[in-house]
């Protein structure tokens, strides 16, 4: 047991002070850290574009969606892993805190093995049934192999992201994400632009780039003298911990790969329509992750603070940052959205060679579609993330499961039935987001936070 606990922990503890104050603080590093991720992403698919043309960014484009549905499992277990923690941390229990962090360490080394078995293993069968088109058939396989190659740096870097996150720290993995966002832009530069490796030298730039971000992250953990502090010899799997990390984790997990499903078998109905839709839907993408950016901190904060306070008995507080956080979240999306809906040509045209019209009208004919409803995704992502700080992984999954991913493929195949248009996959998203909100705001309003609810543990 550590008896040095009260340092750092105490500094970054969610369930005292300012609501506004502590949510905005931890959000903001949480934001920064989502936009270098972004941009990590982004420059594999710039440089790509720029350099290698667009058969080759379609590759990118192509593999991304795919690789989201295997990495989104296993971040969805970092992400049950971390509310275990968080909610332990929150009830000043360390002897409880150290099992949890030291099991999900072990998860995450075992995760890294079967992902790296699957991704690069599987490749050919997923590229097969996304029906990829042959000419871009051959460097989406590349990319695919070389990035799933990288397995180790990528899961570990969530998992210990996760654990500081736990304790309420945003700021380091805010520091070593800028730093790996830059060594990923120099060695992109240098495999693609200087060397010519292709989608192959994009992959392997961000392998090594994510094992640097998760090394320096593992190093942090275990200088760190707090409760939550990595003793290597300790790494192992408490089993009981294991139940209760995937009792929370495994809903996320599953419903991010429910999420990435239906995007795999939308992108699978946007290949046919060949490279041009492929290449300008996935520069859309990219830029689309961008506006998304303070979603994604706010509901990661927000998942954090409703874990910590519940741990801590604190159920007015609980209801005070929720309130605040979605009143933050839903403005910024829509703020964002109609952005994006003016500047969508400019910016999409960005990430093509000599900024192919054809390629740019597609990822134009979808943000006149979908950014006028980003408020409503926001409000869906938020509310998840709101459920399973409380311990209700559960309910986002089921609503993720039929919202998400029954309906979107339903509605596409029966569309695809009377009408052959690329429109129908940029409709389907604000049907689905609609019935989403409507289905988690039925649900939250008969959710009591008090100490006759039962929250999970």
């Amino acid at each position: 047991m550590r008896s040095d606990n009260t340092t750092a922990l105490e500094k970054n503890i969610m369930t005292e002070g300012s609501i506004q104050k502590k949510l905005i603080s931890f959000a903001i590093p949480l934001f920064l850290g989502n936009l270098f991720q972004q941009m990590y992403n982004a420059v594999d698919s710039f440089i790509v574009g720029n350099f290698e043309g667009k058969e080759a960014l379609a590759a990118v484009s192509t593999a991304g969606n795919l690789i989201f549905m295997i990495v989104g499992f296993f971040n969805g277990i970092s992400v049950g892993a971390g509310v275990v923690i968080a909610r332990f941390i929150g009830a000043r229990d360390d002897e409880n805190t150290e099992k949890a962090v030291h099991t999900t360490v072990a998860l995450g080394l075992i995760f890294s093995i079967l992902m790296t078995i699957i991704g690069v293993g599987l490749t050919p069968v997923f590229l097969t049934w996304m029906n990829t088109p042959a000419n871009v058939f051959p460097e989406s396989s590349m990319y695919f192999r070389v990035y799933f190659a990288g397995s180790l740096g990528l899961v570990m870097y969530n998992v210990l992201v996760g654990i500081l996150q736990a304790s309420g720290d945003s700021k380091n993995p805010l520091k070593y994400l800028i730093i790996s966002s830059v060594v990923n832009t120099l060695l992109d530069l240098l495999f693609v632009a200087v060397l010519g490796m292709g989608v192959g030298g994009a992959g392997l730039a961000t392998a090594i780039a994510q094992l640097l971000s998760a090394v320096l992250c593992f190093i942090r953990l275990v200088r760190s003298k707090e409760v939550y502090g990595i003793v290597p010899k300790r790494i192992r799997l408490d089993i009981p911990m294991v139940k209760n990390v995937f009792r929370f984790g495994l809903p996320s997990g599953l419903q991010n790969s429910i999420m990435s499903f239906s995007n795999v078998v939308i992108q699978s109905f946007i290949n046919a329509y060949g490279d041009n839709a492929m290449a300008g839907i996935g520069a859309y993408v990219k830029i689309e992750g961008f506006v998304f950016i303070p979603v994604n901190a706010f509901a990661m904060a927000i998942a954090t603070f409703v874990s910590q306070n519940l741990g801590a008995g604190e159920y007015e507080r609980t209801k005070k940052g929720i309130r605040f956080g979605m009143f933050c979240v839903m403005i910024a999306a829509e703020i964002l959205g109609l952005l994006l809906f003016i500047f969508a040509e400019p910016l999409v045209s960005v990430f093509i060679k000599d900024h192919d019209p054809e390629v740019v009208a597609y990822g134009m004919m979808r943000s006149r579609i979908v950014t006028l409803f980003f408020f409503l995704c926001a409000f869906t992502h938020f509310m998840a993330a709101v459920l399973r700080g409380a311990g209700k992984p559960m309910v986002p999954m089921f609503v993720f499961l039929f919202c998400w991913c029954a309906m979107r493929v339903l509605i596409l195949f029966v569309a695809e039935m009377f009408i052959h248009t690329i429109y129908t996959t940029f409709i389907v998203y604000p049907v689905t987001w609609i019935l989403s909100s409507v289905t988690l705001f039925i649900y939250y309003r008969r959710l009591k936070f008090d100490k006759d609810t039962h929250y999970g543990m």
